[in-house]
């Protein structure tokens, strides 16, 4: 009785906004509990001024506090608290093994000595975390360890964005963790088994990161130099567009006369030709095993036709991946905006679903 009266009064955990810091763009987005599931409480994007971040670097804090500012105002979000995410490029990620017996304080203790062996930076100037994952699938007698380490001005410099903007952060996150974070709901809408492999593309505007997933752990990940601002750069060049005006896509709008076959065709190829070297990087990592699905997120994942041509060329499922599809919406929500920008906001909901953990 104790137990059930426990549950029925525990406080609701504090929302916590997940904020993701791209190179073009800021996506907040903030959820709340409903029943099993979650409902949508605010989201925004807000772009960027051009070099306020560079390959995964925030250049600028000021201009990106300023934007995360505006996603706030614009997006009528009422949590003081964030989640934030270091990129792939700023991070290194370590599984160890470490024996099953330790104490915390020992796991504590070892992780310390191991992370001079795979950290190439004075260990003053490093942010160093782990987390237990469990037994190793080996060997019943050790844990699995994920060690995490950046370099401590990538953390410093998203502390002070969010300062700035008025929010204080609760979590620091790996970026292709909170995409796999996000896939727990896509997994489970869809009925994926834990035992299936599954691939997530997640385009950015200047970096995609090939990201594979078994169960809900992330046993792949790679950065790769391709990204939809690549469309956005031919779209200035051939038409005499500046950055805001080449945009069209992502507002929905109608394209140039004979964008699709002068643009948006080589544009595609360029892409599949990319993705397919991703996956050949893949297949001869030591972790491969056959992808039974590839899922596209990200900003670029929403380019017309691209999923469908990549299906085809790689000869497997692809599909645009939508973390937030069904989830209830906050009645000042707009459905149309949301699913427009559902894509782009797949790190931000694995971030905002880090207040839930």
């Amino acid at each position: 009785m104790n137990e059930i009266l426990t549950k029925l009064f525990r406080a609701a955990p504090p929302p916590l906004i997940g904020v993701d810091i791209g190179t073009s763009s800021v996506k907040l987005l903030q959820l709340a509990a409903s029943g099993s599931s979650y409902r949508v409480e605010a989201f925004a994007v807000e772009s960027l001024p051009e070099g306020a971040v560079s390959e995964g670097s925030i250049t600028e804090p000021e201009q990106v506090a300023e934007a995360v500012k505006r996603a706030i105002k614009r997006g009528e979000f009422k949590a003081k608290t964030c989640a934030m995410a270091v990129t792939g490029s700023a991070v290194i990620t370590k599984v160890i093994n470490l024996p099953a017996e330790l104490s915390e304080e020992d796991i504590e203790g070892q992780i310390e000595v191991e992370a001079g062996q795979y950290i190439p930076y004075p260990r003053e100037e490093v942010s160093l975390d782990f987390e237990v994952l469990g037994p190793s699938p080996r060997n019943a007698d050790l844990l699995e360890i994920l060690l995490a380490a950046s370099k401590t001005e990538h953390v410093d410099t998203r502390r002070e964005v969010a300062e700035l903007a008025g929010l204080s952060v609760k979590v620091i996150d790996v970026e292709s963790y909170a995409v796999a974070n996000a896939f727990d709901l896509v997994r489970k809408r869809a009925g994926i088994d834990d035992s299936e492999t599954i691939g997530v593309l997640n385009v950015g505007s200047t970096v995609s990161t090939m990201i594979v997933l078994r169960g809900n752990r992330t046993v792949y990940s790679r950065e790769h130099g391709f990204g939809g601002h690549q469309l956005v750069e031919e779209c200035m060049r051939r038409y005499g567009m500046d950055s805001e005006q080449a945009a069209f896509l992502q507002r929905g709008e109608e394209p140039p006369a004979g964008f699709e076959d002068e643009v948006l065709e080589p544009f595609r190829q360029n892409v599949i030709q990319q993705i397919s070297r991703a996956l050949q990087f893949y297949s001869s990592s030591s972790d491969y095993s056959s992808i039974s699905t590839l899922f596209m997120t990200g900003g670029g994942a929403s380019i017309p036709g691209l999923a469908e041509a990549v299906g085809n060329e790689v000869g497997m499922s692809c599909e645009v991946a939508a973390p937030l599809k069904d989830l209830r919406l906050s009645p000042r929500i707009n459905a149309r905006s949301l699913e427009q920008a559902r894509p782009a906001l797949t790190t931000a909901c694995g971030l905002a679903l880090r207040g839930f953990d």
